[in-house]
């Protein structure tokens, strides 16, 4: 199959995702994800699936991305074990698209988490093009792959890298995402921060989990903005138990925190935040604050910030506000060239 076939395959997945009459089918795959894993609310499956259709699945965006890599594999089309991440809706798909886009043959493991979604999307683009048939399978076992690609835990990398020392592999491990505010933040600032930290219910490698802020920072407008939020969180009863759960640990620990009745705001080294939790840390100076960075740029999936001054002072990917959830196809998680590591195979 030639790349401009590929291509046109999932251009047209990403008119079907964007069509007006495919609304009713993918409403119903939402549910039906919903039932599966009730952190997927049908509101969040169905903007993931638009941001794929929109951030991916152009043609402008699909030619522009592909003419920077051989347009064929090196080699004949290797096997490629894929071991998807279930954590937000249709989290894999990135992965799925390299790999198909690149030549090569999909073998996925998928989530249990995510199975509704990324199922269908590989049923939909066997739909479209049925020559894929060839192209991809989902399995329960990688052994006959030649390569491999790996999402999970710090915990489950170390048995990835084990298993798959002996081939080719991309091994990913824990990362979030951090904000850096100035004080010169506004309040539409803070709305598409917000969306950062709380998209998908903060479960993303790139949801802000830690805001990177001046030494008597006051977040009083930041928590204000965000407070009539509280309902929409608050109704899904996972997280409302996350919530609960963390708000009274600190209040029994006598914990310093800030509540806006959903959101809990805490200073503390760490960069992973529970469900329901942000954590903050200080800084003096710019300087301070890129230092911060550095030192913690193995465990930074991006970072969000309204200022500019970042630029030049930092190798890590950095976005506006509001854009975390919104990956190009060149924002490659954990800074991993996947379509590089695929077309030298």
């Amino acid at each position: 199959m030639l790349q401009s076939e590929r291509l046109q395959t999932f251009v047209a997945l990403g008119d079907h995702l964007r069509a007006a009459e495919a609304q009713p089918e993918l409403e119903e795959i939402a549910q039906r994800a919903y039932h599966k894993n009730n952190w997927f609310t049908p509101a969040n499956t169905i903007n993931a699936l638009k941001a794929i259709a929109d951030e991916f699945l152009s043609a402008d965006k699909l030619n522009a991305w592909v003419n920077r890599y051989p347009s064929e594999p090196n080699t004949s089309p290797r096997s490629i074990g894929v071991v998807m991440a279930g954590n937000i809706p249709a989290v894999g798909f990135h992965d799925l698209l390299c790999v198909l886009i690149s030549g090569h043959r999909l073998l996925a493991k998928l989530s249990a988490q995510d199975f509704v979604l990324i199922h269908y999307l590989i049923q939909k683009i066997k739909d479209i093009n049925p020559a894929f048939s060839d192209y991809i399978d989902e399995v329960e076992r990688l052994n006959a792959a030649d390569a491999y690609i790996a999402t999970g835990s710090n915990n489950t990398a170390r048995y990835f890298d084990y298993y798959f020392s002996k081939k080719p592999s991309i091994i990913r491990r824990n990362r979030t995402s951090v904000a850096l505010l100035t004080g010169a933040e506004t309040e539409g600032d803070f709305e598409k921060l917000g969306s950062d930290i709380s998209d998908y219910y903060g479960l993303g490698c790139r949801n802000v989990s830690t805001l990177v802020v001046p030494e008597d920072y006051d977040f009083t407008p930041l928590l204000r903005t965000l407070e009539p939020n509280a309902r929409t969180f608050l109704n899904n009863h996972k997280y409302q138990n996350n919530y609960d759960y963390n708000k009274s640990i600190y209040l029994i620990n006598a914990v310093p925190h800030l509540d806006n009745g959903y959101l809990l705001l805490t200073e503390n080294e760490g960069l992973v935040s529970p469900i329901s939790v942000v954590y903050y840390q200080t800084y003096r100076t710019q300087a301070d604050a890129m230092t911060w960075f550095q030192e913690r740029a193995d465990r930074i999936q991006v970072i969000a910030s309204a200022q500019n001054w970042l630029a030049g002072h930092t190798d890590l990917p950095t976005v506006a506000f509001g854009q975390t959830q919104r990956p190009s196809l060149s924002d490659y998680a954990d800074g991993i060239d996947t379509m590089a590591f695929l077309t030298s195979l």
